[in-house]
């Protein structure tokens, strides 16, 4: 009731509307059944009641009829409200994506038989439409697992919620581990604040990965997520690296092997003419001093682009079945300055163009040796922490291959003094040898690459020394 400033009632104020009460749809059906029969039920009275009967045979009369009317109404009762309940326990069923129940006695041509016709086609249509999804939702999971790119979901906290089996290899954890974790805690950060289509570097991967980060949006239960793919385009930039390198070298080849042929001739023909001059001791001595440098200069310089023009020459392999263990033990057998060590290894066949798999090990193996032989000094240690070779202890280059599920891994160990900076060792022309041209590893790491694997070269954990794993892919036989 409303109220004067004052305080007092106010007579004009209206009362709010009282709450409707309404009766149960069974309770309105029996009331229905009761006011249809009662004409009925009581005309039947008063025939019964004008009746010569007795006043019991006109009451039992009158009880039956009302027993009769009792079990009419409740089967009326009964035909309305069962088909409706039935029909609700279907739809609920459907609210919980629980398709399996329909609505029995659904005919044609009856308007309950319709509404069933049209709920157990509503409930067809939906559980087709969750069986494409289920099919569409696990058709999509193996895509992803299938995918050889790693693949992230983060929500937008920054934790992740979706990962590939790429990404489980890529960070080296189980996706049990890595779920519910944010991308700082997993070393993923600066592919979230990247820009898309933009490199960036990757702590945990190899040093000379090069990572290009994808970014795009999508939503998941009306929550905002972002998907970041990786792809490893270190191959791809080397391979566009190799061909600058390859077009450079033809041309500084052809350049200067066009001015070092003259230059050696003249050099020749000029040392063969000293002896006609008429000089002093002294003079000519200088003259063919001279000459000869020229002479000997203009034939290493034309080695070396020799030497670098396989590197822009390289033919692309000839793949055949062929055994890996005779290969390294002719490898091994081939460097005299000091034993290499073969460990035993599972019989395995791979497709290569063995000639260049040869190649490729004889250059990492003559490596190896020639950094064991070097002298080391502890004090030119390239890692702290490692002491050097014990003094007496006898040098060794080990080889030796394990299988994994798709890829050989050959691994090459030395005791040498180790890389300085492993990240140069494959850069043309970069070379720690006096006499080295810088074409060796450039030249090893193409022949695994042409083979479809790879080649990298690590520091040793254990020890001082070097690390050369080479990762070939598997023959599978048909």
């Amino acid at each position: 009731m409303g109220s004067s400033p004052l305080g007092k009632p106010n007579p004009g104020a209206r009362k709010p509307p009282g709450k409707r009460v309404r009766l149960l749809y069974e309770r309105r059906v029996s009331l229905y059944s009761l006011f249809v029969a009662l004409p009925g039920l009581a005309v039947g009275g008063v025939l019964i009641w004008y009746q010569s009967w007795t006043l019991e045979s006109k009451l039992t009369v009158f009880l039956i009829e009302l027993f009769v009317w009792w079990v009419l109404a409740m089967a009326l009762q009964e035909q309305v409200t069962h088909p409706l309940q039935t029909l609700s326990n279907v739809v609920a069923s459907l609210r919980e994506e629980d398709y399996s129940f329909r609505a029995r006695g659904a005919a044609p041509d009856d308007a309950l038989g319709e509404l069933s016709l049209e709920v157990n086609a509503l409930a067809d249509l939906l559980a087709e439409r969750r069986i494409q999804a289920i099919e569409a939702t696990a058709l999509l999971r193996r895509v992803v697992e299938e995918i050889e790119v790693p693949l992230f979901a983060f929500d937008p906290n920054q934790v992740l919620r979706l990962v590939n089996s790429a990404g489980e290899r890529l960070l080296q954890m189980p996706a049990v581990r890595l779920l519910g974790r944010t991308a700082a805690e997993i070393g993923l950060g600066p592919c979230l604040a990247a820009e898309s289509e933009t490199l960036v570097p990757l702590h945990f991967s190899s040093p000379t990965a090069r990572w290009l980060v994808r970014r795009s949006s999508f939503r998941q239960k009306g929550v905002p997520h972002t998907l970041i793919v990786l792809s490893d385009v270190s191959r791809a930039l080397r391979e566009e690296e190799r061909s600058a390198w390859q077009r450079l070298i033809r041309v500084l080849g052809h350049e200067l092997n066009n001015s070092l042929a003259p230059i050696k001739s003249i050099a020749g023909s000029l040392i063969a003419r000293i002896s006609q001059v008429p000089l002093t001791v002294e003079q000519r001595q200088d003259f063919e001093r001279g000459l000869a440098i020229i002479e000997t200069r203009a034939a290493s310089l034309n080695r070396f682009l020799q030497a670098y023009r396989q590197l822009a020459q390289m033919p692309p392999p000839v793949l055949r079945k062929s055994a890996l263990a005779p290969i390294v033990q002719r490898v091994a057998s081939l460097e005299t300055r000091m034993p290499v060590e073969v460990a035993p290894g599972p019989e395995v066949d791979l497709m290569v163009d063995a000639d260049q798999l040869e190649q490729m090990l004889i250059n990492l193996v003559r490596n190896a040796v020639e950094a064991v032989r070097e002298p080391v000094n502890p004090a030119d240690s390239p890692r702290d922490g490692l002491a050097a070779r014990p003094p007496g202890s006898a040098p060794e280059v080990v080889m030796r291959w394990e299988l994994g599920e798709k890829d050989l891994v050959l691994t090459i160990e030395d005791t040498g003094p180790g890389l300085l900076n492993p990240s140069n060792a494959f850069v043309p022309f970069y070379t720690t040898k006096p006499a080295g041209s810088g074409i060796g590893l450039v030249l090893c790491r193409q022949i695994a690459e042409a083979h479809g694997g790879s080649i990298e070269l690590l520091n040793r954990t254990d020890r001082l020394g070097c690390l050369v794993k080479v990762t070939l892919p598997r023959f599978e036989s048909a």
